[in-house]
């Protein structure tokens, strides 16, 4: 089936996409050539991830008001992405992307995973092909440390899909202090403490969970030995639910700075800060030149309302100039922030302006720990550094799925079929089409301008959705 529908992609119908395509892509690589020399030894890998974390909330993305020092100096020594994609709005989804290299929908893990105490939570598949795994093989120590929400049945869990440790939790998200998670809405409810190290269940309150996490990654850094690679994917909580920091935190911010943006910019900083010593402890251990360094958000920020003070739709985060929040496929909800360090490859302070998604990280990561080697079959990414590089191009069109809303983005065009609903933000269309370079806010509909560029997009996106096992509703 794969091979028909990339068949498709290429089919006489798609002849006109790809035309626009080539015209906006040859601005963004012919002045781009961002690689070097391969470096001579197999790279150690840290993966961060941080979740409903918005390009607004980073301060080289320009906004003044946050407070990110350390994600800053690792973009000055590396690539921003400007138009890097999750796969899905919302965690489980996008997370299992980046494990996978795969659509979303192709991994079994939609939506979000709920959340339970008795640990038989089925998500990622026995057998699933996995980064990690892949890494496993060719001799990496491998560790995750902080949110999974991929599965919380044994077959589901980090040390069944590829790693060699644990410490974190199963479910969607914890109290900062207490690290137990909370049933919100109406009865029965439930309420139970969910931290573990490997398969053994471990208590750790008042210790603010972020902090946690920055004390076991930089411990685990310190044992490693530059005899053998690694692999640490350091997933945060923060900034989602439950909005929570520490005193010191919040004290880098006004306090005449309104109550949710405050206490929001005050756990990324808290974030920041352990970012900081993983930079760090790779340095005092001379590893910084031989260590890759990836950081992206698992989704946007959101506009729930659990996550404010005042019982209203959240506005703490910041999805910077693009439309939409968590939950939905205007780009605010996938648009995310990314920079990535390859020592040897990658050069300082540069900028990325097309489109790139997670689901290319397994396939750039196997192709940095073991070139030559092709990619694994069935997976949906591909290799970023040629594209890079100027020497192939990226993903002739990329697609999404949540709920029953369906997206396709091919060249500056992207089509919705049925666009999500925000408070403060109706919308009454059933389609909704946008040329994200001149309208990058996707505010403006040109569906009945273009009734022939929506035909085509249709098309595809029911192509992709038979691929992945979708109905177009």
């Amino acid at each position: 089936m794969k091979e028909r529908f990339c068949l498709s992609l290429y089919s006489e119908k798609a002849m006109l996409l790809r035309r626009d395509f080539l015209q906006t892509l040859a601005a963004g690589t012919a002045a781009t050539s961002i690689l070097s020399a391969a470096p001579a030894r197999r790279p150690n890998i840290v993966v961060i991830v941080t979740d409903d974390h918005g390009v607004g909330d980073v301060g080289c993305y320009g906004n003044p008001e946050v407070r990110t020092p350390n994600l800053d100096r690792l973009a000055s020594s590396g690539v921003r992405f400007t138009q890097w994609y999750s796969n899905a709005p919302i965690c489980s989804a996008s997370r299992a992307a980046i494990m996978t290299g795969k659509y979303s929908d192709r991994t079994g893990v939609v939506g979000a995973l709920p959340s339970e105490p008795d640990w038989s939570v089925p998500g990622l598949r026995a057998g699933e092909t996995t980064f990690p795994g892949l890494l496993q093989k060719l001799g990496y120590r491998t560790a995750a440390f902080g949110k999974w929400h991929l599965g919380s049945a044994p077959e589901s869990r980090p040390m069944a899909q590829g790693f060699d440790e644990f410490f974190g939790w199963y479910s969607g998200w914890l109290d900062a202090y207490s690290h137990r998670y909370y049933q919100l809405g109406g009865p029965p409810g439930k309420i139970f403490h969910d931290l573990w190290r490997n398969e053994t269940e471990v208590f750790e309150e008042p210790a603010y969970m972020t902090e946690l996490l920055g004390r076991e990654a930089q411990a685990y850094l310190a044992r490693q030995k530059r005899t053998q690679p690694f692999l640490l994917y350091l997933a945060f909580g923060a900034p989602h639910y439950s909005m929570m920091a520490p005193r010191k935190y919040l004290d880098r911010f006004p306090a005449t700075m309104e109550r949710d943006r405050r206490t929001h910019l005050a756990m990324v900083a808290a974030v920041d800060d352990v970012i900081g010593g993983v930079l760090d402890t790779l340095k005092r251990q001379g590893m910084e030149g031989e260590t890759i360094v990836f950081f992206q958000a698992d989704n946007g920020a959101t506009r729930e309302v659990r996550a404010s003070s005042y019982g209203k739709p959240y506005a703490g985060g910041s999805n910077g100039p693009q439309r939409g929040y968590k939950q939905g496929l205007f780009d605010g909800g996938m648009h995310v922030p990314a920079i990535l360090r390859v020592p040897g490859r990658t050069k300082a302070g540069q900028v990325w302006d097309r489109p790139v998604i997670s689901m290319d990280l397994l396939p750039t990561f196997m192709a940095l720990a073991d070139p030559g080697t092709p990619a694994p079959a069935g997976i949906d990414g591909q290799d970023i550094l040629p594209v890079l590089n100027g020497a192939s191009r990226p993903h002739e069109n990329l697609y999404w799925s949540f709920g029953n809303s369906r997206a396709i983005r091919s060249g500056d065009w992207k089509l919705i079929v049925n666009p999500p609903q925000f408070p403060d933000d109706p919308v009454t269309d059933k389609v909704w089409l946008s040329n994200l370079e001149a309208d990058p806010g996707e505010k403006k509909n040109l569906a009945a301008s273009e009734p022939e560029r929506v035909r085509e997009l249709t098309e595809l996106l029911r192509t992709w959705q038979s691929y992945v096992g979708l109905n177009l509703e």
